[in-house]
């Protein structure tokens, strides 16, 4: 979405060139087997862990770091991998994002129209405030030394960035809506009023 947002601020003219099916389909493909391919190594290595002790898990589904806690060996490689799988995952894709927004800012500046660089910057504000709150607080969950975060601090991380970033992101892109703004106002002020 960044690189769209991207074409579209500073190659207007030229977003439905660069910006084709293909492109569009090429780049959902290239996301899609990274995850999986992610998913088959981190599978594969946990299958290779002897399980020992209490098998609960202390959280809301098999998360990974909960699972390796379970293990009766040695589990250097799986976090290794992790941790290289965060560098791959998180921090290049943002550092991709934060290279196509600086591009996006200095392209919003040389906007002349005060309600051109209004709308330029709406336009992508939307999609910053989620990018930021789900690779925060993905990053903070997964790079983070794990002395620093309890298991109940975790598995509220763990559902910020999985469940409630997600429940957001409507409400996050319609606010900017003018309709929507004045719904949710008038929904505030009627329940306020009560």
């Amino acid at each position: 979405m960044s690189y769209d947002r991207y074409v579209a601020i500073c190659h207007p003219l030229r977003y439905f060139i660069i910006m084709t099916w293909k492109v569009c389909i090429t780049l959902a493909i290239t996301s899609w087997t990274c995850g999986s391919l992610l998913a088959m190594v981190h599978v594969s290595l946990i299958l290779r862990l002897p399980f020992c002790g209490p098998r609960e898990i202390n959280h809301f589904f098999c998360e990974i770091l909960s699972v390796l806690r379970l293990a009766c060996a040695d589990t250097w490689l799986n976090q290794v991998v992790i941790f290289a799988a965060c560098m791959f995952i998180l921090v290049g894709p943002l550092c991709l994002v934060l290279v196509s927004y600086s591009h996006i800012l200095a392209a919003i500046l040389r906007i002349q129209s005060g309600e051109g660089r209004r709308k330029a910057f709406s336009t992508c504000s939307s999609h910053l405030c989620v990018v930021g709150l789900f690779f925060g607080s993905a990053i903070v969950m997964y790079m983070a030394p794990k002395s620093r975060h309890p298991e109940e601090q975790q598995k509220v991380l763990f559902l910020f960035y999985s469940s409630f970033n997600p429940m957001l992101n409507p409400l996050i892109y319609n606010l900017r809506n003018v309709e929507v703004k004045g719904a949710l106002r008038r929904a505030l002020c009627k329940e306020s009023h009560s």
